[in-house]
């Protein structure tokens, strides 16, 4: 386990970088954001990227679209930037047009974390204290995330502590290239979901739960991702086996192989089919569409203007909690 000075931000804050190492696994996590900066995995092709990500901080301040990032204190959108909690209003900050994403301008994503390391256990722990108020959340909360790499499995849990009632919904945000450089149109995917919450042209949910069968979401069997463009929320079956992934996706170049396990009811899936990230990212790629691919394990979006969905106010008395399994390795 290393740790070093990976950078400083703009105003001179300090941001540093611990690196987990295992016999079949590398990840870099930097104190900003709780971002997983780089994956590293051996094999028959030597040791490659299974993350998109940047050589320098300046990628994470200017160019990044939450790359790595621990996202919140509420991931995806809430439309109209605002909500209603025990008959009182509360303004978000508005950042995707009208509704709030990801915990706003200066989300959790965006804020430096105080970072701890464990040797003996092969752990990395952040924390960070969000104040009342933060970005038009109520309440102060106490974050914590930890990180264990055992093998090629990451144990990724967090928490979040209220001092009063108020909506926690935190998600991973890793862009998944298990090629290590091109797209991941090749790659083969199998979601635990038969069913997805369909959007308006905002992405806002209409409130529906539909199948996917016939549609492009439907991957309760293999298949490849293709130029399929994806950006919507699968809801992860109620009688899932919880010891099978929620989630395998195969890269058939590498023979690398991803599976995720939560205990979350949905699955933000993106595939960068939109996106170009200007500059260099790690080996000096660049960024186009379908470069990676999100697989965002958390509450459905909108669920704070949806009473009907699993909720998501943490109280004093129910604190927030997610336990997050990524196991990367040859298929």
């Amino acid at each position: 386990m290393r740790k070093r000075l990976f950078g400083r931000t703009d105003d001179g804050h300090a941001v540093d970088e611990v690196v987990l190492e295992s016999s079949a696994a590398a990840i870099s996590v930097l104190s900003l954001g709780c971002i997983m900066r780089d994956w590293r995995v051996d094999g028959p092709r030597g040791s490659l990227p299974m993350l998109l990500g940047f050589p320098t901080l300046e990628g994470y301040l200017h160019r990044a679209r939450s790359h790595g990032a621990i996202v919140g204190r509420v991931a995806n959108r809430t439309a109209g930037a605002a909500f209603e909690l025990d008959g009182q209003r509360f303004e978000l900050t508005a950042n995707d047009g009208r509704n709030h994403l990801h915990g706003g301008t200066m989300g959790l994503g965006r804020r430096i974390w105080d970072m701890e390391v464990e040797r003996a256990s092969n752990t990395v722990f952040l924390a960070y204290a969000s104040p009342d108020g933060e970005q038009g959340y109520p309440g102060a909360v106490d974050f914590r995330v930890s990180l264990k790499l055992d093998g090629p499995r990451l144990v990724c849990e967090m928490s979040g502590l209220p001092d009063r009632p108020t909506p926690v919904n935190l998600a991973n945000h890793n862009y998944y290239n298990l090629g290590g450089s091109g797209t991941v149109q090749d790659h083969v995917l199998v979601l635990g979901a038969d069913r997805y919450t369909p959007v308006d042209a905002e992405l806002i949910p209409t409130g529906e739960l539909r199948s996917v069968e016939g549609t492009d979401l439907d991957f309760t069997e293999e298949r490849e991702i293709g130029d399929r463009k994806i950006d919507h929320n699968l809801v992860l079956r109620d009688d899932r086996d919880r010891k099978r992934p929620a989630a395998r996706m195969l890269c058939p170049r590498t023979g690398r192989k991803l599976d995720l396990w939560t205990d979350e009811p949905g699955l933000q899936v993106f595939n960068a089919f939109n996106m170009t990230i200007p500059g260099t990212g790690l080996d000096g790629q660049t960024y186009g569409p379908y470069a990676g691919i999100c697989l965002e394990a958390q509450h459905f979006p909108d669920t704070l203007h949806h009473p009907e969905w699993p909720g998501i106010i943490a109280t004093p008395e129910a604190p927030y909690f997610q336990r997050l399994v990524v196991e990367i390795g040859q298929a």
